[in-house]
């Protein structure tokens, strides 16, 4: 059974369900803070919020009944970091589609649109033994944990 406050380096599974995708972020908040990147800064909010989308995403339109999705993060890279976040749905045969503007009217279609503004950059490839992993990666400062804390908040 999955411990709340853990995320180990292979990814965790989590339920397809609007529960799974917010402990995903929980999840990568904490994962973030563990590498020295306080729960309020601008990486970590970021990240949190990729981490939103993409997990709302598998739930929403990769879900399988009966399949969960995956998570992982992982960061590589001095003294730059890359952070890349990986979802892993069942649904191979939906594939995200670059996003376009979404007009005043439209009530959805956004998510992709910021995974594009905020990501230094995304992408989707087949997963095996089937479904697919939409991928975005983050560029981000050497860890803040040696700096004093600024704020103590969570991202909004």
């Amino acid at each position: 059974m999955l411990k709340a406050n853990t995320l180990p380096d292979e990814g965790v599974q989590l339920p397809s369900t609007p529960r799974g995708a917010r402990l995903a972020r929980r999840l990568a908040v904490r994962r973030m803070g563990e590498w020295g990147f306080p729960p309020a800064s601008d990486t970590s909010c970021t990240v949190a919020l990729l981490v939103a989308e993409l997990a709302s995403n598998a739930v929403r339109h990769g879900r399988v009944p009966g399949r969960d999705f995956r998570l992982r993060l992982t960061a590589f890279g001095a003294p730059t970091r890359t952070i890349r976040i990986e979802v892993s749905d069942a649904r191979e045969d939906r594939l995200p589609v670059r996003p376009q503007a979404p007009s005043a009217e439209d009530e959805t279609g956004r998510g992709l649109l910021l995974v594009e503004l905020l990501a230094t950059r995304w992408g989707v490839t087949p997963r095996v033994p089937v479904g697919k992993t939409v991928w975005a990666e983050v560029a981000a400062p050497s860890p803040l944990a040696a700096l004093p804390p600024v704020a103590r908040g969570r991202c909004r």
